[in-house]
């Protein structure tokens, strides 16, 4: 439900809701949702056509039989000064019964680890995604050409597995990908943190995403995506809604156990420095991260990527911690038609920004923009390029972790630049 390389155009007569189901983005929009279940509609097969509303992606798009065309898709190199490595962790939560299919008992969780590593170390660059996630991911949103799957399973990557960490310890970020979008779609994010000096710790939510492979080769379904199709109208589905952000929430204090706790699950956890803890997510996922800042004080500091409120800042505020509201204009501007963010902003209590990016979509702030140009994909509704939104959200992303975790000056978050003049601030 919330992943496409091409985001769709908009049409007048669905409802503010519709489009929060269709990608959980500004409540203020207004295209038609494919199913959230993740089985994508006649109408969003038509909609979501490769350069040409008329063509098959295989026989018009350049990016297919043109002998000059990259044979692999990349994403964008990080520019910090660390190589990165990345491991994978697998695990389960015995405390608690899966909320979306209780017949398949304890939560687990399936989480991808990136560090600061020593150069030269480890061994092949880490896997984007497993093909099978990848095919789901596309054939939701009617992007079914028999190639892509493989295309952007094959993503490369720029972390090594088996690589050995940089010295030092260095501050935790988790991160969280949108309702229906598997983990790997927030890789390009991950990785440029990682090369910047922190642990990132990247989360997929079993049951939520398009398809979750497991260990064992097993596909996990998004079950979380049938319940809210089940729901008769807009308060059921945004009270299913709000209970994802608020059971990830429950993930992300389980992973900081078994991170940072006396047995800790992850053989670098020593690399960690508890002390310093941030949160980011796209869409749910940034109303996840305010969720388990509510829940969890050993979360510093919180980033929300163009994600409704559906679970609601609390009324108490966050304790003075530092958020960052980053998200389309004007979809997400004040007055704008997701009044989440009104609300939102007026309950923050600690250091905050509210930025918006002209020219953005839903899909800006992760992998999605880098890897549809290589495929040849264009969206006349967010023609902001690949290569801005990658900068935008690396540059101001990370700028509030250095200011929140690490105390440096970040002068980015001050007001506008002209390196930068996509970037709105708001002050309401």
């Amino acid at each position: 439900m919330t992943i496409s390389l091409l985001n769709r155009r908009t049409g007048a007569a669905a409802t503010a809701t519709a489009l929060a189901l269709a990608s959980l983005a500004a409540l203020a929009g207004t295209a038609t949702p494919a199913s959230a279940s993740g089985r994508a509609t006649a109408a969003s097969a038509t909609a979501l056509a490769p350069a040409s509303a008329a063509a098959s992606p295989a026989a018009d798009n350049p990016a297919f039989g043109d002998p000059a065309a990259p044979s692999a898709l990349s994403l964008p190199r990080p520019t910090g000064p660390y190589a990165t490595g990345r491991d994978t962790l697998f695990l389960t939560d015995h405390e608690r019964t899966d909320p979306w299919v209780p017949a398949a008992g304890a939560r687990r969780l399936l989480v991808s680890l990136h560090y600061p590593a020593r150069p030269g170390s480890g061994g092949d660059p880490a896997p984007y995604m497993p093909e099978a996630e990848a095919r789901l991911m596309l054939a939701q949103r009617g992007l079914d050409d028999p190639e892509w799957p493989g295309l952007v399973a094959a993503t490369r990557t720029y972390s090594r597995t088996d690589a050995r960490p940089a010295p030092g310890r260095f501050p935790l970020v988790l991160l969280s990908p949108g309702f229906g979008t598997p983990r790997a779609t927030l890789t390009g994010l991950a990785e440029e943190l990682a090369s910047r000096g922190y642990v990132v710790a990247t989360a997929d939510h079993p049951y939520e995403s398009t398809g979750t492979e497991l260990p064992d080769g097993r596909v996990l379904p998004c079950a979380a995506c049938d319940e809210v199709d089940a729901q008769p109208d807009d308060a059921g589905r945004r009270t299913v809604l709000a209970a994802v952000s608020a059971g990830r929430a429950a993930d992300f204090s389980f992973l900081l156990d078994r991170l940072t706790g006396p047995r800790p699950a992850w053989r670098h956890a020593r690399t960690i420095d508890a002390r310093r803890v941030g949160m980011a997510g796209h869409s749910i996922g940034g109303n996840a991260a305010a969720s388990t800042m509510a829940a969890d004080q050993r979360v510093d500091a919180g980033v929300n990527m163009d994600g409704t409120f559906f679970d609601p800042v609390t009324a108490r505020g966050l304790d003075r911690r530092p958020f960052l509201m980053l998200g389309t204009d004007p979809g997400h501007a004040p007055g704008a038609g997701d009044t989440s963010w009104d609300e939102g902003w007026a309950r923050l209590d600690g250091f905050k920004r509210w930025l918006t990016v002209r020219e953005s979509g839903h899909f800006t702030f992760t992998d999605t923009p880098a890897i549809g140009e290589q495929l040849g994909i264009v969206d006349p509704d967010a023609p902001l390029s690949a290569a801005r939104s990658t900068t935008i959200t690396r540059a101001y992303v990370t700028a509030f972790f250095d200011r929140s975790l690490r105390g440096r000056p970040a002068r980015l978050l001050d007001g506008p630049t002209p390196a930068h003049p996509e970037v709105l601030f708001q002050r309401p």
